[in-house]
């Protein structure tokens, strides 16, 4: 075994997957299949959509919050004497 394992399930693995070998060294497995501008521009995207969500939510909390201020009803109690 070429990889020294600890248990019984990591030596199995080391044993079955020892003689595989990985075919992706050509150009064409090193060659993005994405533009890396469409990769920023969906991340700019995505951040413009989660920047509006993050304000919105901001916005309905103030909103909540006023309108559960303004709905309370505050009692007065009488201090004790100390």
């Amino acid at each position: 075994m070429a990889i020294g394992a600890r248990d019984f399930i990591d030596r199995l693995l080391v044993e079955k997957y020892a003689q595989e070998q990985v075919d992706n060294h050509t150009d064409e497995g090193l060659k993005s299949r994405v533009e890396a501008d469409d990769i920023m521009t969906a991340l700019n995207q995505y951040s413009n959509n989660y920047r509006s969500y993050l304000d919105v939510v901001s916005k309905l909390n103030v909103t909540c919050y006023s309108v559960n201020a303004k709905n309370a009803k505050y009692t007065q109690y009488e201090t004790i004497p100390a």
